[in-house]
């Protein structure tokens, strides 16, 4: 009997480890999984009858230097920053700041240019797109701050 006691309780702690390594298999990663010149396509571009601008990055946002969206059904936040061309601000990692319902709020870490780096003097979009973060939702507006700039994302 007592055996059999021993074996029920390891059986039981090999299924709560195994819970733990796979649910942590499905926490997408706070580093960017792609990055690119430019802005990024809206998810309502070419769509008659849509209404709205909802998730869509406008040119006048990325002048300013700082625009984000929700990609997809919001499993994606893209987040364009404008600067050099020849050094340009990546994205590489998204930080929860605030959880949903307590501020939904971010930060994005822009990689360092070496200081020596020659950069051009113009001004041009940057995209870097990351997992949507875990605890965050698309259904409060987001905010996304990098450096001492923010930006809102609406409502997805």
């Amino acid at each position: 009997m007592h055996s059999s006691l021993t074996l029920r309780r390891a059986g039981l702690a090999t299924v709560a480890v195994a819970s733990v390594f796979l649910l942590s298999a499905c926490n997408p990663s706070p580093r960017a999984i792609e990055s690119f010149a430019g802005m990024p396509v809206s998810d309502h571009a070419g769509e008659e009858g849509t209404g709205d601008d909802e998730g869509v990055a406008d040119e006048e946002t990325a002048t300013e230097g700082l625009s984000a969206q929700w990609l997809g059904q919001g499993g994606q936040l893209a987040v364009t920053i404008s600067g050099s061309s020849t050094c340009p601000p990546v994205g590489t990692k998204v930080n929860v700041l605030d959880r949903a319902g307590e501020g939904n709020r971010v930060s994005v870490d822009v990689a360092e240019i070496p200081a020596d780096q020659v950069c051009t003097m113009d001004f041009v979009p940057h995209t870097t797109v990351f997992w949507s973060p875990v605890f965050v939702t698309t259904t409060e507006p987001l905010v996304v701050e990098v450096g001492d700039q923010s930006v809102t994302v609406p409502i997805k």
